[in-house]
């Protein structure tokens, strides 16, 4: 095949998990930016090459069966199937796992804090949120959303404005879920040194990935990396980009919808947190589309709004067409499209997903209870 099935990410993968049975350090590999604890659970890649696809397919049923649990809570009978189906036979997910992707592993911890979340096992919902936080950062923008949950589980500990949003139970759910992504980083830090701080966290924060990435600001990024004399504001646009995803993601979502319907937050937050993301890929969208079901599960985009539901889906699906249409004439043809096709249609993709995001809020809006 002109594109190859088995995603390059797969062989950095295994290589670090090679350099792990060795006793020696993952980041031996270059490009290997993730904890070291993904490459031990695939260290038996050296005796079976297909260990790793494996375990995340298995990742993708067992996140499948904590969203039939979740979604019983809502639903029954066909439309139980049909939602759950969004997740257990959608093809890019299928893909993406079978392809040698990672992310599934990660939606089954924090599906796991969700479902135990949703069952009142708090301590639980902490402990895995934090293993979900060492194991890709992301998922610290959900804690917001998690203490305010938790505020309907006790009273306020002291009776002033932003104070009282505090109280022993969300307190506690936070100390837990710091402690374990503190104990983890502390272990993988005595290990491995600076280098797990570095490429596990920190480079993501000044990373210039301009490959593959649907991302607005991909050109920016592909002219700013061959650029070595930039002032003001260019010399650091890879960091500025956090400060609106971070604020609209992480504080105003969460405020705004986290003690009403907290897993339908979590799918907003996601959403929010992807599409203002200065990278982007396939893959990305499987940290979304995992809470999806439960969104729709009470949207009023799958009831007396169906229309516009179809009308968002089509444009999610056509804008993201657009774009690979003009990546494939760049990477595997030699047409230079980054100026007349890449970024008109990044531009295109960006502000579909902003229309949808607001698509989105008004629906919970109404839909949340």
């Amino acid at each position: 095949m002109t594109v190859k099935y088995t995603d390059i990410d797969y062989s950095v993968f295994s290589d670090a998990a090679n350099y792990v049975s060795q006793g020696l350090s993952p980041y031996l590999r270059e490009t290997y930016r993730y904890t070291p604890l993904l490459a031990w659970v695939l260290v038996p890649n050296q005796w079976w090459p297909h260990f790793g696809k494996i375990v995340f397919m298995v990742s993708d049923l067992v996140t499948g069966y904590l969203i039939v649990q979740l979604l019983k809570f809502r639903v029954k009978g066909k439309q139980l199937l049909i939602l759950s189906s969004i997740w257990l036979l959608n093809p890019m997910v299928i893909t993406i796992s079978t392809r040698g992707s990672a992310e599934s592993v990660l939606t089954v911890m924090i599906m796991l804090s969700v479902y135990y979340a949703r069952k009142k096992s708090f301590n639980l919902s902490a402990f895995w949120l934090g293993i979900a936080i060492h194991f890709k950062i992301y998922p610290i923008i959900y804690l917001p959303t998690m203490m305010l949950y938790l505020i309907r589980f006790g009273n306020p500990l002291i009776n002033i404005p932003l104070l009282n949003l505090l109280n022993k139970q969300n307190i506690q759910y936070l100390l837990i879920t710091i402690s374990t992504f503190g104990v983890l980083n502390l272990i993988m830090y005595q290990i491995y040194g600076y280098e797990f701080l570095y490429h596990t966290y920190l480079y993501h924060v000044t990373r210039l990935d301009h490959r593959h990435n649907f991302s607005v600001y991909n050109i920016m990024l592909y002219y700013k990396s061959s650029i070595t004399d930039t002032t003001g504001m260019m010399q650091n646009i890879e960091k500025f980009a956090f400060v609106p995803q971070l604020l609209i993601s992480g504080i105003l979502v969460p405020f705004k919808f986290g003690t009403r319907d907290f897993i339908s937050c979590l799918f907003l937050q996601t959403f929010t947190f992807v599409t203002f993301n200065k990278v982007i890929t396939s893959q990305y969208f499987i940290w979304f589309l995992f809470l999806l079901p439960h969104y729709l599960s009470n949207s009023q985009l799958i009831k007396g709004q169906y229309v516009q539901g179809i009308v968002v889906l089509v444009m999610w699906v056509a804008t993201q067409g657009i774009w690979l249409y003009f990546a494939y004439k760049l990477e595997f043809l030699g047409i230079s499209t980054f100026d007349n096709g890449l970024l008109m249609a990044s531009c295109g993709f960006f502000l579909s997903n902003c229309w949808i995001l607001g698509v989105f809020i008004n629906d919970l809006n109404i839909s949340a209870p």
